[in-house]
């Protein structure tokens, strides 16, 4: 008998924590990459289809107040911790 978390399992499913060397390039179709955290940043790639919604597009905003559009690491950079991201993504 174990204690499940639903919301986590959903947020693992829909998005992938990719290493920056090994697949830093490849990310698959229907698919963008973005980069969270405060200090490291970790790369997730997530599904375009989070671009429709409301809370995702407030990030965005968010993102591009605070960093513009120029983005050398060739993902967009999200600047909030690791945590919060996960929650957000986990109820869209």
């Amino acid at each position: 008998m174990g204690i499940r978390f639903p919301r986590i399992v959903n947020a693992k499913n829909s998005l992938r924590r990719v290493p920056f060397a090994s697949e830093a390039t490849n990310v698959p179709k229907g698919h963008f990459a973005v980069y969270v955290g405060e200090t490291e940043k970790k790369r997730f790639v997530v599904p375009i289809s989070y671009l429709k919604n409301p809370l995702f597009q407030n990030l965005l905003n968010q993102a591009a107040e605070e960093f513009g559009f120029d983005h050398p690491m060739g993902g967009l950079t999200i600047p909030c911790s690791e945590e919060v991201f996960m929650d957000l993504t986990s109820t869209l």
